[in-house]
């Protein structure tokens, strides 16, 4: 039984007991995969007899996010993507910067000057976001100026540019996907204050693949 997604319309999946295959659809391009090269290429039968598709083989490059195969897995990341967004602002020779945030200045919506073009400040955050992907090192700084895009201002802008910077040291970051079945909860807690009871704590399970 094939479903389709609530969380994206564009995905549908179709399981049985112990096969899975996904269609992930984007305009005029298809991206199929599952855990059953048989299930695959039905699904592939299927779709040639009514769109005639193209089979371009294994995924390369699809919507800004590259793809290859290693020994550990599959690495996904958007160096072009990141080179393109360096080169838009203008920051290919700027010196880069060691953090995506600066933890010592506080972001005010009424501090600075107005940009005269905030489209500029919400295009940026906008191929941010995108770049967030792939580059969770930056999603805390991203979600911090995100606040700001109905008024953006000056320093705000400072700090979206200062995110470039820290781009440059490494465009090519990404991670890799184990194919391993095998998960591993590790168990962390975290103090909320001095001297707080144990039941009061917090317990965060994580899962590592």
């Amino acid at each position: 039984m094939v479903t389709q997604s609530s969380a994206d319309h564009s995905l549908y999946v179709k399981k049985s007991a112990f096969d899975i295959t996904t269609l992930l659809v984007y305009v005029d391009d298809v991206v199929l995969t599952g855990n059953n090269i048989v299930e695959i290429n039905v699904v592939k039968a299927h779709l040639h007899s009514r769109f005639h598709i193209k089979d371009l083989g294994p995924i390369k490059y699809f919507l800004g996010l590259k793809v290859f195969r290693s020994l550990d897995g599959l690495v996904l990341n958007q160096r072009k993507y990141c080179l393109d967004l360096i080169l838009e602002t203008g920051m290919l020779e700027c010196k880069p910067a060691p953090t995506p945030f600066d933890p010592s200045i506080k972001l005010h919506a009424d501090e600075g000057a107005l940009l005269p073009d905030p489209s500029s400040f919400r295009h940026l955050i906008g191929r941010l976001l995108y770049l967030t992907n792939t580059r969770s090192d930056i999603s805390f700084a991203v979600q911090q100026l995100i606040q700001f895009v109905s008024s953006p201002r000056e320093p705000l802008m400072q700090q979206a540019l200062r995110i470039i910077r820290y781009l440059k040291n490494a465009p090519g970051y990404g991670f890799c996907i184990n194919p391993t079945p095998l998960l591993k909860f590790r168990r962390f807690l975290i103090l909320i204050g001095p001297h707080v009871p144990l039941p009061d704590a917090l317990f965060l399970d994580i899962v590592f693949s």
